[in-house]
């Protein structure tokens, strides 16, 4: 696992984890079952082979994903979320939903782009494999207070 240290907090390791915002749009397509790169490539457009590769690979070494190797000619390669990676999942609900609530996007504007919902949709019934209930919120998001750290005022000489 690639890690930095940083400051010990589980939101950081996290978000080292995650990495960009290619990781979790993977999540996203193979949360839904298994996709072959060329489907990846598909549905993440305009991401190029290069950095698709490189974040499988990252993902893997995370032990995100595990790559299938089926061989044959033309080869036959298909990735799949392992149980650790299958635990992102809810992270991408929560973030769906403040999608929603900040009304970043909708989900037929992708339809109309792309001609498809993505997997995770909760237009479509893919998204349903993983995530049983997924309401629509309607009421608005209450903000959490951050926690205060007490204030430093004395000076480092070096």
């Amino acid at each position: 696992m690639r890690r930095r240290k940083i400051d010990g907090c589980p939101i950081a390791g996290a978000l080292q984890l995650i990495g960009d915002k290619w990781t979790m749009l993977v999540v996203r397509d193979l949360s839904a079952g298994p996709k072959r790169t060329t489907e990846l490539l598909e549905d993440l457009h305009p991401i190029s082979s290069r950095t698709l590769m490189g974040r499988l690979r990252e993902m893997e070494q995370d032990n995100l994903l595990v790559r299938n190797n089926y061989g044959g000619l033309p080869r036959r390669v298909e990735y799949e979320l392992t149980e650790r990676g299958r635990r992102l999942i809810p992270l991408l609900d929560a973030l769906m939903k403040t999608g929603q609530a900040l009304e970043c996007n909708d989900c037929d504007d992708r339809k109309a782009s792309a001609g498809y919902y993505c997997d995770f949709c909760p237009e479509g019934d893919a998204g349903e494999r993983w995530i049983e209930e997924r309401p629509v919120i309607s009421e608005p998001i209450e903000p959490v207070e951050p926690i205060r750290r007490r204030q430093d005022d004395s000076i480092v000489l070096l």
